[in-house]
């Protein structure tokens, strides 16, 4: 039987994205009675997974790691009924079933209808787009400490960045390399005052300051990096064995483009309720134009956007109250 001939959509709410914020969503969708579904790919592999302390996630004061935090949300959500599938979402496209309007989800070969989509496709980090960067990716160039961290024992590194990720991965980099240099573009760091403190009083850990990466060079891996001053133009040379680039995100959103609105940055923009310009289309977390971009955030978004598409179906099936 064709989704066309059915008289409802299979699903009642097609999450895509398997972070905090997707299965949050997935939690309270679930948990209401919802038939939910959570597709997660290669594409949208969350952020958490490879950071290795998170410390500020309230009721966990001793710290957990990333991974272990995101198996349980995953657990805690299919405890509720939420199924879940692989794959890269590649489309949206409206899709009805007799009078009941919807989505159809493309991923790689399948097809999922639902009455609601909740986007939570989160964000990757976001390149320098130096000579050399492509390169040396796998060979010296990496952005997780944590997968990365223990090939650099006894050696010396760069991190490139001043926030929260930047720092802490520095400071957790400390355990391996023997000298980590943090590179960043002005005089000062914008990490929170307790990772600044900590940073700063590590005898590991040096500053380069009001400078950016400028080349990333090396035979077979990577032997250097080229520091540009911004204030004086001047150039020099730092000889490391390994690169870790914290410079921001770019969000996961290349599959919407055209279809919803985003802001010059590539991000989905919603209002309060987690709605984006579509009808019955709801988006959360990191993929979102918001301020503040953290674990605890992304789950508020999620259990918003989960609450606003049940509301949502509810009324397209005329069970309102």
């Amino acid at each position: 039987m064709s989704e066309q001939s059915l008289a409802r959509p299979p699903y009642d709410v097609v999450i895509i994205g398997g972070g905090p914020a997707g299965l949050t969503a997935g939690m309270y969708a679930s948990r209401a009675s919802l038939r939910t579904l959570a597709i997660a790919g290669a594409s949208t592999v969350s952020q958490v997974t490879a950071t290795d302390l998170i410390e500020n996630y309230p009721g966990i004061p001793e710290g957990i790691n990333g991974f272990d935090l995101a198996e349980r949300f995953k657990a805690q959500a299919l405890q509720f009924g939420l199924e879940t599938a692989d794959g890269d979402v590649t489309g949206l496209t409206r899709q009805s079933w007799g009078d009941l309007a919807g989505w159809e989800v493309a991923a790689g070969q399948q097809r999922y209808g639902a009455l609601s989509v909740i986007i939570a496709t989160g964000a990757n980090w976001r390149r320098l787009g130096v000579a050399g960067e492509e390169r040396f990716i796998g060979k010296g160039v990496s952005f997780c400490a944590t997968c990365d961290g223990p090939f650099y024992r006894d050696r010396e590194v760069a991190v490139v960045g001043g926030g929260d990720t930047a720092i802490q991965e520095a400071i957790y980099l400390t355990r391996f390399a023997k000298k980590v240099t943090v590179v960043h573009r002005r005089d000062r760091l914008r990490a929170t005052a307790i990772l600044q403190k900590r940073a700063l009083e590590n005898p590991k850990i040096a500053f380069a300051w009001n400078s950016v990466v400028d080349a990333i060079d090396g035979l077979d891996l990577l032997q250097w990096v080229r520091l540009k001053d911004v204030t004086t133009g001047a150039a020099r040379q730092l000889n490391v064995d390994g690169v870790f680039i914290f410079v921001g995100l770019t969000p996961n959103t290349a599959a919407f483009q055209g279809l919803i609105a985003l802001d010059n940055a590539g991000y989905v923009t919603v209002d309060a309720n987690m709605q984006t310009s579509l009808p019955g289309v709801f988006a959360c977390g990191d993929c979102t134009a918001k301020r503040f971009r953290q674990v605890v955030t992304a789950c508020g978004d999620g259990a918003t956007a989960a609450f606003s598409a049940q509301l949502y179906c509810e009324e397209m099936k005329g069970e309102a109250y």
